[in-house]
Formats: structure tokens, C-alpha cells, sequence
């Protein structure tokens, strides 16, 4: 009777964990199947919503940042994260203590805008290893699993040097305004020297520039200089301008010397710069430029690939516009967001854009 009844007992329990696995196995596969719905941005709503990113900024003055920011901001907002910001007051020290930072409060994703390899390698590694996404822009890491977005440096160097060339007859004096030690700098560099083999009948007679908390200011102040150095007209034929900063500084201490017969060839644009171009009181007439909001804005959607699990690449590269104040109304004051109608390719960037992507901002 005994050895029936346990013989009963183990017949049930061997159904009983039959059973179970039935149940465990059928919820795997609607997991699964979630998943790979997922794939097609219906499900990642979930898995994807509000993110936690860091952006840890080296540098954060003018228009330009402010406008890149926004569209960091902006796009997350759309994909429902959240960003703070990390000042670093041009202080790489505090840029690495910033990205530790972000790090030990757990942020699920990182952003990093310009910064240097010895830096923020170390940083930028440790982030990979915990498994926190990082996009950087305009940064020279090279570190696995990361990717970088950068403009196209050298085309913004030719596009506004060719143009200064073009316009005093590739020959005449000229000032470079240029500062080391950012790797777009470096890159924009080697398009300058190459500019000088090319052009031997333009002249270098100034050359310098530094990144402070107020480039701009700073810069005017030693344009002026330069300026009492040179003080006759056609001593310098024009200004080449490595960053809208130097160029915003220049255009004012050339404006207020009334020397204005010395014209400004830049890189980048932000709405201030867009003020000034247009102004005929001004001499700055030309700048190479990526879209500042856009330049955020495709940062943020390759980091959202990151979270999702997909392979980005390790170098995104982001082409450049030029915008020149012959291409711009003479009526009206416009902003870099209806620059589109009058220059080509300007705003707009669909670079890392993907259809669940899109639906994740319906959501």
C-alpha cells in the first residue's frame, strides 16, 4: 500500500514539473517574441525611455554651443531622455573629473563634446567596461565601441580659404586666427598649410588665437593690435578665422578701426554669426558651417542606437555647408533656422535617423 501511494506521489510531481515547463517555455516565447518586435521600434518604447545622459563639454560659450546644446536636448527630449550638462571651462581635468562623474552616478549614456585622447581615454574606457554608451563629437578617441562624430574639417578649411583665394586674386596678406590642441583644430591645420603650398603668393604676416572663457573679447582686443601693427590700408588683405569665436572678435575690432576693406572668411555659424554676416557694417562675408542643433541632434540618435544594441560606426562624419552674405536676403534679419531656404544643405540632417527611431518619438 506504501510503496503504491509513493509511487502515485512521484508520478504526480513528474507531471507537475512537466507542466511547469511547458508554462516557462511558452513565457520565454512571448518574451522573444517581444523582442524581436522590439527590433521594429514597437516595443523599444519600453526598454528605451527615460534614459539618463550626460554631456560632458569641454568648452561652453557663444552661440554656437548654445545652439548645439539645444538640439542635444532637443532630441533626447523627442526620444524621452534627459540631459544634464557638464561644464568644464576648458579645464581637461575637470572635463576627466566630470566624466567620472557621470560615470559613478550611473548615467546610461555619455556624451562627450571635444576633449583630448590623454584626457579622457581612461574615463572613456572604464564608461565601455560598465557598459554605458558613450558618442563623442569632435574628440580624437579612438577607443572600441565608441563612436565619433566629426565635421568634415578639412572641407570647412577649403571651402572658406578657396573662397578667400578667389576673392583678392590669390595674392595678398593675410591673418591667421587658429589655436592647438583640438583635434578639429589639428585637422583644419593641414588643409591651412596645404592652402599656403597651393596660394605662395598669399602671405601670412599674423598669426595667433586662444580658447578662453571669452574668446571673442580676447580676440578683438589683439586684432586690434594687429591692426595698430598694420595700420595702412592694404597691409592685410583678410582674415581667416579657424572658429566663429575668433571671427565674432576680428569682425568687431575690424568694424570699430573702420578698416572693413579687410574681409573675413570663418568656420562655423550660430544665429549671433548669421547677424553679423549679414550686416554690411561688418567684414565678416563668408563661413563654412555644420548646423549646430543638427550636429547635437545626430549625436544623440547614434547614442540611442547604442542603447538599442546596434553596431554605429567608429566615425560618423557630418558634411558642411557654405554660407556666404551674397546668398542672403538684404531685406530682412533671418536665423540659421530658416537659413535652409537660401543656402543648400543647410539643417535638416536625416544622418542617423532609422523608422523606429521615429516611432519612438511618437511615443
Amino acid at each position: 500500500m506504501n510503496k503504491s501511494r509513493n509511487k502515485w506521489g512521484w508520478s504526480l510531481l513528474a507531471v507537475l514539473l512537466a507542466f511547469s515547463v511547458v508554462l516557462s517555455a511558452c513565457g520565454q516565447g512571448k518574451t522573444q517574441g517581444d523582442a524581436s518586435q522590439g527590433e521594429g521600434g514597437q516595443a523599444a518604447g519600453g526598454e528605451l525611455a527615460g534614459k539618463k545622459i550626460a554631456l560632458i563639454m569641454q568648452l561652453n560659450i557663444g552661440t554656437f554651443s548654445s545652439q548645439y546644446i539645444e538640439g542635444v536636448k532637443e532630441q533626447a527630449e523627442k526620444l524621452g531622455g534627459k540631459v544634464t550638462v557638464f561644464a568644464s571651462d576648458n579645464d581637461l581635468a575637470k572635463m576627466a573629473s566630470n566624466l567620472d562623474a557621470a560615470i559613478n552616478q550611473k548615467f546610461d549614456g555619455i556624451l562627450i563634446d571635444h576633449g583630448t585622447a590623454e584626457a579622457l581615454e581612461a574615463g572613456v574606457k572604464k564608461a565601455v567596461e560598465k557598459n554605458i554608451p558613450v558618442v563623442a563629437f569632435d574628440a580624437d578617441l579612438k577607443v572600441p565601441g565608441v563612436t565619433v562624430l566629426q565635421q568634415n574639417d578639412k572641407k570647412l578649411a577649403e571651402l572658406s580659404l578657396e573662397q578667400l583665394a578667389k576673392d583678392i586674386g590669390g595674392k595678398g596678406n593675410i591673418v591667421k586666427i587658429w589655436v592647438a590642441g583640438f583635434a578639429p583644430m589639428e585637422r583644419r591645420q593641414v588643409a591651412y598649410e596645404a592652402f599656403r603650398a597651393k596660394y605662395p603668393d598669399i602671405k601670412e604676416v599674423a598669426a595667433f588665437g586662444a580658447a578662453t572663457q571669452n574668446t571673442a573679447l580676447d580676440t578683438q582686443a589683439q586684432m586690434e593690435a594687429i591692426l595698430t601693427k598694420y595700420p595702412n590700408k592694404g597691409d592685410i588683405t583678410a582674415v581667416w578665422a579657424s572658429w566663429d569665436e575668433f571671427a565674432k572678435g576680428a569682425a568687431r575690432a575690424i568694424q570699430q578701426a573702420g578698416r572693413t576693406e579687410i574681409k573675413i572668411y570663418g568656420i562655423d555659424m550660430s544665429d549671433e554669426d548669421l547677424q553679423i554676416i549679414q550686416d554690411p557694417n561688418f567684414s565678416w562675408v563668408a563661413s563654412a558651417a555644420v548646423d549646430p542643433k543638427d550636429i547635437g541632434k545626430v549625436q544623440v540618435r547614434y547614442l540611442y542606437h547604442k542603447f538599442k544594441g546596434e553596431q554605429t560606426p567608429d566615425v560618423v562624419e557630418l558634411d558642411p555647408s557654405f554660407v556666404t552674405r551674397d546668398a542672403l536676403p538684404k531685406d530682412k534679419q533671418i536665423s540659421t533656422a530658416e537659413l535652409s531656404q537660401y543656402v543648400k544643405g543647410w539643417g535638416g540632417s536625416e544622418q542617423g535617423y532609422t523608422d523606429w527611431l521615429r516611432a519612438l518619438e511618437k511615443k
